[in-house]
Parts: structure tokens; sequence; C-alpha cells
């Protein structure tokens, strides 16, 4: 759980079938283009979060601001999974994604509330030592979003799918840039 100025954010695993209808309407929201589910339909969802469900180093889960669905995580080993031959993993480096749910009624600072809460659930396990992500490079919302929490860019890489932004953000870097301890 993450309490900020806003409201307060928990995590849960993410339910593949139960859940597959409320993500399907996300991932191919047009706001989600960089998820590249755009054409996705429900049993397309369906079986890309049950693929997720299955995978030993791969997970997702729902966010909730104040008990209602608001964004979508994934966390991944990233030896095994989207960076697997593509930087020098360290001994505690976790991957993530995450999705804030389109709104009709956008909350100034809701986004940089929720990258917040999933850091702060990343961090949370002792283990992690280092938070790695690689989103598109023409995605500079989300670059801006990375640095504030603490993110660092270190180079680009080709991944099958984009040209990726390679970043890290260490458990000091992320409690510099919020202020306050983990």
């Amino acid at each position: 759980m993450s309490t900020t100025g806003i409201g307060t954010f928990t995590i849960r695993p993410l339910d593949p079938l139960k859940d597959a209808e409320l993500l399907h309407s996300w991932v191919t929201h047009p706001k989600a283009a960089y998820w590249m589910m755009q054409d996705a339909n429900l049993p397309d969802v369906e079986r890309e979060y049950m693929r997720i469900a299955a995978h030993e180093h791969h997970h997702a889960y729902l966010g909730l601001h104040e008990g209602r669905p608001a964004f979508l995580m994934e966390k991944y080993d990233p030896r095994y999974v989207e960076l697997t031959g593509l930087y020098d993993p360290e001994p505690g480096d976790v991957g993530m994604h995450f999705l804030v749910a389109p709104t009709d009624r956008p909350i100034h600072g809701f986004t940089r509330a929720v990258i917040t809460a999933v850091m702060d659930e990343l961090f949370a396990d002792p283990r992690t030592r280092r938070v790695v992500v690689e989103p598109d490079v023409s995605n500079k919302a989300v670059h801006a979003l990375n640095e504030a929490v603490g993110f660092v860019p270190v180079r680009e890489i080709d991944k099958p799918e984009k040209r990726a932004l390679l970043s890290f953000c260490t458990r000091d870097q992320f409690v510099a840039a919020r202020g306050v301890a983990v």
C-alpha cells in the first residue's frame, strides 16, 4: 500500500480471466499505443495475461486507487524476460512496466503518484536493488516520469518490437528523487 496526497494505492495479483475485459479496454485505448496491443481482441488479452501468469519470471498486478482499478503493473526478471542478452544484468535487477487506466476525469499528478506507488512496491522487496525499464525511445512523457522518480537513461537498445531507452533506478536514486526514506 502506498498513500499519497491524492489517495491510497494498493496492488494485487492480476486475475487473467476475471480482469481481462477491464484490461482489454485499457490496452486497446488510444492512450495505450506504446503498450502495442491496439488491435488485440478480448481472447488475445486473456491469452497474453494467462501466459504471464504461467511464467516463472514475469508477473502482472492490478493497481487500485481508493479501491478502484486504476493501473496495470508488470514486473519481470530481466535475465529471462524482455532484456535477455541486451544488457548485463546485476543481482537484484527487476524489470517493470506500468500502464495507467484511461479516464475522462484526470487528476493532476496521478500518473506520477502511480509510478511512485509501483516503485514503492518493487523496492518493498529487500532483494530489489535496481529497477530496469525499456520504454520506446519516442515516449517522451514516460521518460520524464521515469527521471522524476530517479531513473537514469543508460543507452538505446534494439528490441524486436521497438527501439528502447534502457534506464536504471537504484533504491538510493529513488529515495533521493522522492525526498523520503523507502
